[in-house]
């Protein structure tokens, strides 16, 4: 592009058309590409090389002046005059408003990122609800309006102190959310260092280990499971055939809950729970026995869910499990419970593999190696465990602690 004459106006900044630089002095040259793409920049030489440092666009809503262009070209003008490099001390400045930048974002707005972020790939529209009010109700109050920069081992401590023993659970829970909203922070650069709230080799040095122990869920002996599933059947209501199926199946509440008629086939007596609703975010075949289907075919067929709750297009409510235990007088037991009575019963009166347990169960294999080679789901093993599963359910519960089922189970 050829030069022109030193010395530009602003009228002739805006008539300008024709491609090409216009020098102005001082370094400060206007780039014309097209009547509606002109640019300021600053030229100079640094170590035999010609550089170019932008200062804006001389066109649109954002269009630096004539005289700002000037100012911001003197000032690079005064920083070459002085034998340094305009360039490197510029991008100096714009790391300096970073950190500033950084240093002002606090932990409540870098935590409300991360579930934003987040949000589309949790399986449950609940969980970012969950992660929200579990920071804003024990964290905030302590460093939500702290920079996420500040937030230190103390003051993680701090948040945790007070429900460490109180409510193990809730401060596991909690302290790995801190943790990954620090984690993000870093990893957009809004903070550095090691994070305060990581637990292995840090905070297990400092906290009891009694929020890490795994909270059980109330079971039920499966010696007892007979006579309890004979009071349960006597019970009317969707809830009651709701929970019978979560037993029968060793299926998790939600996975009940929200079961559509769309996942059932009767004839090959078969229900396929999607992945979006597996713990694992695996798809899951659940075999059905014979008192199952009996179940599925006593419900409405008025609405998608297979147990709907006040209307047919939605499910009975998540407290309905624990609200009827509580009306037959088992309010000491938990409906997940009884996957821990279906799994010992398993180990201890049949002679199943544990591998077709834990399948049947939809647990995951922890050892890479050994999942490595194990690729089946064991799916016909599985539905004469839960046949025979659903026969033990079926009998009163009168000396049957020493009967072992074999490998071949009941068909």
């Amino acid at each position: 592009m050829p030069r022109r004459a030193i010395g530009l106006s602003a009228a002739k900044v805006a008539k300008e058309a024709t491609p090409g630089r216009y020098g102005d002095g001082a370094g400060l040259y206007l780039l014309v590409r097209s009547r509606t793409a002109k640019f300021w920049i600053f030229r100079y030489v640094r170590a035999g090389k010609m550089r170019e440092i932008g200062l804006g666009s001389a066109t649109g809503r954002a269009a630096v002046s004539l005289a700002d262009a000037r100012a911001k070209a003197r000032d690079f003008y005064e920083i070459h005059k002085a034998r340094r490099d305009p360039l490197t001390e510029r991008n100096a400045g714009r790391t300096a408003s970073a950190v500033a930048a950084a240093k002002a974002t606090t932990f409540a707005e870098a935590s409300g990122a991360y579930i934003a972020a987040q949000r589309t790939g949790w399986r449950n529209a609940k969980h970012a609800t969950q992660w929200q009010a579990t920071l804003a109700t024990y964290a905030f109050p302590m460093i939500g309006k702290l920079p996420v920069q500040a937030v230190d081992t103390a003051l993680v401590q701090k948040v945790l102190g007070p429900i460490w023993n109180e409510k193990p659970e809730t401060a596991r829970r909690l302290r790995g959310r801190i943790e990954k909203v620090l984690d993000y922070a870093k990893a957009l650069g809004l903070r550095s260092g090691e994070n305060p709230a990581r637990w292995r080799g840090h905070l297990d040095v400092v906290l009891t280990k009694r929020a890490k122990e795994q909270q059980h869920h109330a079971a039920l002996p499966y010696a007892e499971i007979g006579d309890f599933m004979g009071s349960l059947r006597a019970e009317e209501g969707t809830a009651a055939r709701a929970l019978e199926f979560t037993i029968l199946c060793a299926a998790r509440t939600s996975e009940v809950l929200n079961a559509r008629r769309s996942e059932i086939d009767l004839a090959e007596k078969l229900w396929t729970v999607p992945g979006e609703r597996m713990k694992a975010g695996k798809e899951h075949k659940v075999p059905l026995s014979a008192r199952a289907i009996a179940i599925l075919q006593q419900m409405p067929r008025d609405g998608d869910f297979v147990f709907s709750g006040r209307s047919p297009d939605r499910p009975l409510s998540n407290m309905v499990f624990l609200m009827l235990l509580r009306r037959v007088g088992r309010g000491d037991l938990t409906a997940h419970g009884f996957r821990s009575s279906f799994r010992v019963w398993c180990a201890e009166q049949t002679n199943f593999p544990s591998e077709v347990a834990e399948a049947a169960l939809a647990h995951t294999i922890s050892d890479k190696v050994v999942a490595a080679y194990v690729r089946t789901t064991f799916f016909d093993r599985r539905r004469q465990l839960m046949n025979a599963w659903a026969a033990y359910c079926g009998k009163p519960s009168v000396k049957r602690s020493a009967e072992v089922l074999p490998i071949g189970g009941v068909s």
